[in-house]
């Protein structure tokens, strides 16, 4: 989708060469890349290049991705890519939603997030829906200040004990909707045929790579 909101179409395509991804979560830069590797792209992470974090102060998931998206490019005079991403549980009124990450607390343990979520559908009847999705917000950037964005979801139910020890985050606890196991136990090649992040990236091909 169009950053600029005049068309559903990308309206500048991504040229082969080096692009930012801007973010220091080690789990999504892995995901990234993996995607973009058929594209003839060149990865680089915020981290590498010492790009600093930008405060997170968007009430939406695609106002978070475009800031670190326009930060990254400005900074590095390349494309850059951020992704804002997050568990939203639908019996906590889509908590923890744009503050799933800051859910893990300074060291990012997100045991420690997964289990706050655990306690706070405790404290609710028995019967509460355990529905939750995932939605991810990609944002492209370039050092003009061009964006185009593209916002991916995947739905599914929440598991208590967490299982698995594939991807991160919320992973092992969330069991995507017609499958039986947890993105936590699922191979990264059957989490990225399927994911909130692998449905914006789909989109994101369609309209700025293809």
């Amino acid at each position: 989708m169009s950053g600029e909101g005049e068309t559903p179409q990308a309206i500048r395509k991504l040229q082969p060469g080096k692009l930012v991804i801007a973010s220091h979560n080690q789990g999504k830069v892995r995901e990234i890349r993996e995607l973009l590797g058929p594209f003839g792209i060149e990865p680089v992470s915020a981290g590498e290049l010492d790009l600093p974090e930008p405060e997170e102060t968007g009430t939406t998931f695609v106002a978070n991705a475009e800031l670190k998206a326009l930060q990254a490019a400005d900074l590095s005079g390349l494309p850059a890519l951020a992704d804002d991403s997050g568990l939203c549980v639908e019996a906590l009124n889509n908590d923890p939603g744009i503050f799933s990450a800051r859910w893990a607390g300074p060291s990012k343990d997100f045991g420690v997030a997964m289990q706050l979520v655990e306690d706070n559908l405790a404290k609710l009847p028995p019967e509460t829906s355990r529905d939750a999705h995932f939605v991810c917000a990609l944002a492209l950037a370039w050092p003009d200040g061009h964006v185009e964005w593209f916002e991916g979801r995947v739905d599914g139910t929440l598991v208590w004990p967490p299982r698995g020890s594939q991807g991160f985050g919320y992973d092992p606890m969330f069991l995507p909707n017609g499958h039986q196991e947890t993105f936590g136990e699922m191979e990264p090649g059957a989490k990225h045929a399927m994911s909130h992040r692998a449905d914006a990236f789909r989109q994101l091909v369609a309209a700025v790579l293809d």
